[in-house]
């Protein structure tokens, strides 16, 4: 079975951008599969500690939202409603295009704002002190070598 090397070559190249391109797209489902799964804990700390049982299934979703917003507020200075005025176009919500750095501090505000709750912590305490440390841990993780290179697929 002979091929010619323009052939073969072409082979090569179209195997090795596929590859990549796969390898970029798994690794982004799986950092934004990790942070789905991170959020468990997060929503599992509001229903424990934030939800009365007596609320309708309406007034329990408006309090995930509000916690979810919560996050958004501290990490991204925006509500989702918000965003997705800014992005009428897009598909998905604003958690969906964020970077490697914002999805790994994401991650850690979730756990945090967690602890918090199960703390007592009031809501707007939580945020001013979320936002704080989402300022500083971006400013570490835009600069670290190891996320760089996660989010340029190496």
């Amino acid at each position: 079975m002979w091929i010619s090397a323009e052939f073969k070559i072409y082979l090569i190249k179209e195997f090795q951008r596929l590859k990549e391109l796969e390898q970029k797209q798994f690794g982004w489902d799986i950092r934004r599969n990790l942070t789905k799964i991170n959020y468990r804990i997060h929503t599992d700390a509001i229903k424990e500690h934030l939800i009365p049982e007596e609320l309708s299934r309406e007034q329990i979703n408006l309090i995930y939202a509000s916690e979810a917003d919560l996050l958004n507020m501290a990490l991204f200075g925006k509500t989702a409603a918000h965003w997705r005025e800014e992005n009428p176009g897009e598909k998905g919500n604003i958690r969906d295009f964020a970077n490697v750095s914002q999805l790994l501090c994401l991650a850690n505000l979730e756990n945090l704002n967690a602890h918090f709750i199960r703390e007592g912590m009031a809501q707007a305490e939580r945020l001013q002190m979320l936002n704080r440390i989402a300022i500083q841990q971006m400013r570490l993780l835009v600069e670290d070598r190891g996320v760089k290179r996660m989010e340029s697929g190496e």
